[in-house]
């Protein structure tokens, strides 16, 4: 059973990885190693490296190591993520959804950096929006909002009338965080109750106005209040 859902705003915020980008393979691939070669349980890893830079997972998963260390191990991960495209695709009516924001204010905001996102974006046969906040745009990661907030500074529009597409928890968290609504994407984000939950983008309806409103409309994947 699904609910119709109904969401107006005057930008749309996306998140990459998850949201529009099914990275999942590789994402498992490159953080097993990592986590092999650290002798901690991968299972345990994957649950906190979704949605954060790599260096804020390592503080997680490492507590006391120096966090020189952890950006170093990051610089050397994302250039493997970066190498390794196998298994990278659209998530389900991601090409269309981003077609349908054409014209309309819309970011990317991603804890991927430019080489990592313009190349994933790239293997999935999806455009780059032209407003985007990567890893080398912020001090913090995600959970923290900063991302998102300086999405909307650049759109030049209020946090309250952002709405935020993502699909993990930390990502979640920071558009909450932020001062705004959530849409969340795929089976990860049910666990961290955003406003509103889809399966994909392919029942997701974008339209805009001559107020400068953007309208989203979907149904809800497991239903949820709006």
């Amino acid at each position: 059973m699904t609910v119709p859902a109904v969401l107006t705003a005057r930008a749309l915020l996306l998140d990459m990885d998850g949201t529009l980008v099914n990275s999942d393979a590789v994402v498992e691939r490159v953080w097993r190693r990592w986590a092999d070669r650290h002798g901690l349980d991968g299972d345990e890893v994957m649950k906190v490296v979704h949605g954060r830079q790599g260096y804020a997972s390592m503080a997680v998963l490492l507590p006391g190591r120096p966090m020189e260390q952890n950006h170093a191990d990051n610089a050397r991960l994302l250039a493997e993520e970066t190498g390794d495209m196998d298994g990278v695709v659209a998530i389900p009516g991601a090409f269309e959804f981003l077609a349908s924001l054409r014209g309309l204010p819309h970011a990317l905001v991603t804890s991927a950096d430019v080489a990592l996102s313009t190349a994933r974006m790239a293997a999935a046969g999806l455009r780059l929006p032209d407003v985007r906040v990567t890893a080398e745009s912020v001090g913090a990661s995600k959970p923290d909002p900063e991302g998102f907030l300086k999405a909307a500074a650049e759109l030049g529009v209020d946090p309250a009338d952002c709405v935020v597409f993502e699909d993990s928890g930390a990502g979640i968290s920071a558009g909450r965080s932020a001062g705004m609504r959530v849409v969340g994407v795929g089976p990860r984000a049910h666990y961290h109750r955003p406003d509103v939950v889809v399966a994909d983008l392919a029942g997701v309806r974008v339209e805009g106005s001559g107020e400068g409103e953007v309208r989203v409309s979907f149904s809800t994947y497991p239903p949820v209040s709006v």
